[in-house]
């Protein structure tokens, strides 16, 4: 299990304390229902509260002692920025940097880094209002301000928009993969079911199920599954539930439907399309077996998603406003409705953007998490 840190000091924002726990915990575990990782809070010399509105104290068994250990050590913004860390924090950053860790600072925790000479003569990024102020304090470093995430070496910082989700999602993906981030990405903001555990190692059945993705238009039956493996079907119903928790046909039929969310999710593909794309066949075959997993219909979900972009890509807008105005950009109405099978959505208030707080969306609810044994 791989230890990420991350180093609270006084005032952090709060929306930077939750996102994390939130991506973390929705990687998938291993088939024996163990999380990937360890995410340790740990406090600060001086921490007291977060940041308004709103504040709340922290008991956390851990201080800069948890970083000892930690593959992963991230600094989360704070309120005394401009005065700098307390003095403890660079020598205990310093020494994660010389045993190899992998550092990471969300919005103004940037500055953390910076006063400990770990960015110097690397490009890093900041809270965008404050931007300005890393530059003229921190020449050494070179900022980029327009960028929400900037990578330099082992060292990844961001603006901090969303609690720094784009900061996390970064790391999922580098341990991970791409697709278990845009995974836990969705899932932050679209609550899905549960997905399947993950198998440990690829397993034997590695180059079948990669057969089987590969071309998920076409129809399979378990004869011509067990044929590719070189097996009975019998034994491969009891390899495959032993490598993936679920037979070959509910692994396929999840696949499938996965890759219908990817599909409507990315254009505008007809409904048909999908159903013929994804080997579901007909556009009712589809919605019943979405709603089945999923909760909510093909229609429903493609509009869920839209929403959600649309609505995020205007508080980065107002974010980058915000840096050079000191006001926020007008937006537009929130969009409204109900969800479930009538092809509405509905969404939660939205938190402040950079860091002051998170937005969180209640679009979907859960289904059903267990696919039919039938053929899909």
């Amino acid at each position: 299990m791989a230890v990420v840190a991350l180093l609270v000091l006084d005032g952090i924002p709060g929306a930077q304390l939750t996102t994390p726990g939130l991506l973390l915990g929705a990687v998938p575990r291993d088939r024996h229902g163990r999380a990937p990782h360890e995410l340790r809070i740990c406090a600060g010399p001086g921490f007291r509260t977060t940041a308004g509105p709103g504040p709340f104290g922290l008991a956390t068994r851990w201080g800069l002692d948890g970083l000892d250990g930690a593959r992963t050590v991230v600094v989360a913004g704070y309120r005394g920025f401009r005065d700098g860390p307390p003095a403890a924090v660079p020598d205990a950053l310093r020494a994660a940097a010389a045993r190899g860790c992998r550092l990471g600072a969300v919005g103004t925790g940037a500055f953390a880094l910076a006063a400990a000479g770990l960015l110097d003569g690397r490009r890093a990024t900041t809270d965008w209002r404050h931007t300005g102020e890393l530059a003229l304090r921190f020449p050494r470093v070179e900022v980029a301000p327009a960028q929400e995430v900037v990578a330099d070496g082992p060292f990844l910082t961001s603006a901090g928009v969303l609690g720094g989700k784009d900061l996390w999602l970064r790391l999922i993906e580098e341990e991970h993969g791409g697709s278990v981030g845009r995974e836990a990405d969705r899932r932050l903001f679209l609550p899905l079911p549960e997905p399947p555990p993950e198998p440990v190692g690829e397993g034997a059945l590695g180059p079948t199920i990669r057969w089987m993705e590969a071309d998920l238009h076409r129809p399979l039956t378990l004869a011509e599954i067990a044929a590719h493996a070189g097996t009975s079907v019998r034994t491969l119903n009891r390899r495959f539930r032993a490598e993936t928790g679920l037979s070959p046909l509910q692994h396929l039929l999840r696949v499938r439907v996965e890759r219908a969310q990817q599909l409507l999710e990315r254009g505008d593909l007809p409904v048909e399309h999908v159903a013929a794309r994804t080997g579901l066949g007909t556009p009712a075959n589809l919605r019943h077996h979405f709603q089945r997993l999923n909760g909510t219909t093909p229609g429903a979900y493609r509009a869920a998603f839209r929403s959600m972009v649309a609505m995020f890509t205007q508080d980065a807008r107002d974010a980058r406003h915000t840096q050079g105005t000191g006001s926020r950009a007008p937006r537009p109405p929130r969009p409204s409705g109900s969800t479930g099978g009538q092809g509405g959505d509905r969404h939660g208030d939205r938190g402040e953007q950079g860091e002051d707080g998170a937005a969180h969306a209640t679009v979907l609810g859960p289904g059903d998490p267990t696919g039919p044994g039938q053929r899909p």
